[in-house]
């Protein structure tokens, strides 16, 4: 990266405050000098319509390694999955644990050994382990039972402690959430996740990360969220630094109930009010702003910042829910421990195909069966969550402890924040949009310095930061809270 990239657009016209040259930058790297940044000739006044300092925000093009990647990623192992899974019957949390052809515990067996084969070829970065325990008599578990999440690690090198999760479940149901002896094939619900998480770990496991990646196929979805629950409270009894998650939940299909195809988007569902907010958060999130700028908000804009694009064929379209209507996924449970996360969803769902029996009545087949998904889709989908996975683990950590300094009233904007450790770590950007627009619109390099002014008003628009590394990739933006 180039000292005028991480230094943004200059001024034209004299100013009480001036960018810092190349070489100031430089020297401000050690000092942690404050970085003055002055609007341009041209700009307005950022309430009249977005104008002021920095540049417009660009999406970030997939380098050839990320090309590479998700060129890789195979439509005919996906389908393979799908319908190796849809092939044990019923996959139903309550059902056989030990029976070699039929249940859970065989579709569990199944996924642990392609796993295993997964990270054989990965030079001892990949780990696969069973992560079981008891649940004892709850809400839609009778008796206590073994619940068991096939969890795959890939390490990363410069950054191992920094993670990513993606998820699919592997459990299944019919039109009877207890009923666990019925044909429950499950295929795109959710089969397809499973696949897309399957085909990520076969296809990264052959590649050096910088951060942590985790793919982990979770049980007790139907039942609960139980499989995912526990997974992601170990997490946080560990302190693990978790800095995003997806669910890959009904990815199966392209062809909504009334015929209709939408073969090239994407739901991401992403929550503005964090599900984990103290009182004391919220107060102050009520006080600035802040309901659009939660960490899973930053999240979503990131994953269309890198994978809304010709790579992976896809537009992702965000929505502003927690998740479907009174619905939800495994990213609640990390959602819950104040992790950023979303799910990934088809665009129009086909509920004759979810959740049903499998049965024909009036002509009409009802089921979740292979031969309703679009395989095509789902390999698009995957290549989504590769380009947000790889991208989120290449690039330097979501910047920590920003905050908007308010020890004194004024016309501009003094942010701070903590440097990152990555070895590759260039700097950062200050990002800011109009408190109505919903994307980041302007970015202002400031170098690799932590802490910077800006010539607007925290009044009339809303500021992020974001790190840089010397390749280019960038974090996710983190959302400053009030400080001093």
């Amino acid at each position: 990266m180039t000292a005028d990239e991480l230094r943004g657009d200059g001024p034209t016209k004299s100013s009480r405050r001036t960018f810092l040259s190349a070489a100031t930058v430089t020297a401000a790297a050690t000092v942690a000098a404050p970085v003055a940044v002055a609007g341009s000739a041209a700009a307005a006044p950022a309430h009249s319509g977005g104008s002021g300092p920095g540049r417009p925000v660009r999406p970030q093009s997939p380098d050839r390694e990320l090309r590479e990647l998700l060129r890789e990623i195979d439509q005919r192992r996906i389908e393979a999955i799908v319908r190796r899974l849809a092939a044990f019957g019923t996959r139903h949390t309550l059902s056989t644990q030990d029976d070699p052809e039929r249940g859970i515990g065989a579709a569990r067996d199944w996924i642990h050994q392609q796993m295993q084969g997964y990270a054989a070829r990965s030079g001892g970065r990949m780990t696969v382990e069973l992560q079981s325990y008891i649940q004892e008599p709850a809400s839609r578990i009778p008796v206590p039972t073994r619940i068991t999440n096939v969890v795959a690690t890939l390490r990363g090198e410069s950054s191992p402690d920094r993670i990513y999760v993606v998820t699919g479940h592997y459990d299944s149901r019919c039109t009877d959430v207890m009923d666990a002896t019925s044909d429950a094939p499950g295929a795109d619900d959710d089969a397809s996740g499973v696949a897309v998480l399957m085909e990520l770990a076969r296809v990264m496991a052959t590649r050096r990360s910088e951060a942590t990646i985790v793919f982990a196929a979770v049980a007790g979805e139907e039942q609960g969220l139980y499989g995912s629950g526990y997974m992601a409270r170990q997490y946080k009894a560990a302190g693990a630094d978790v800095q995003g998650m997806f669910s890959d939940d009904i990815v199966g299909s392209s062809t909504a109930d009334d015929g209709t195809r939408d073969r090239r988007t994407v739901r991401l569902f992403a929550e503005g009010v964090p599900t984990a907010e103290t009182p004391a958060e919220g107060n102050t999130r009520r006080s600035v702003g802040g309901e659009n700028d939660s960490p899973s908000r930053q999240l979503a804009r990131f994953v269309g910042d890198v994978a809304d694009n010709d790579s992976t064929g896809m537009e992702v379209r965000v929505i502003y829910r927690r998740d479907r209507y009174l619905r939800g996924s495994d990213h609640i449970s990390f959602l819950e421990q104040g992790y950023p996360a979303g799910r990934f969803t088809e665009p129009n769902e086909d509920f004759a195909h979810q959740h049903q029996d499998v049965r024909v009545v009036d002509g009409k087949q009802y089921g979740d069966l292979p031969e309703f998904c679009d395989f095509e889709y789902i390999t698009r989908v995957a290549k989504v969550n590769g380009a947000a996975l790889w991208s989120l683990a290449q690039a330097p950590g979501t910047p920590k402890g920003a905050i908007i300094v308010t020890t004194n009233l004024t016309n501009d904007t003094e942010l701070r924040w903590t440097r990152g450790t990555e070895p590759d770590l260039a700097g950062y950007e200050i990002v800011w949009r109009e408190t109505t627009a919903p994307e980041w619109t302007h970015v202002i390099g400031v170098g690799d310095v932590t802490t910077a002014t800006i010539d607007l008003s925290k009044d009339n628009v809303f500021f992020g930061v974001r790190a840089v590394d010397t390749t280019g990739h960038r974090s996710p933006v983190a959302f400053p809270r009030p400080g001093s």
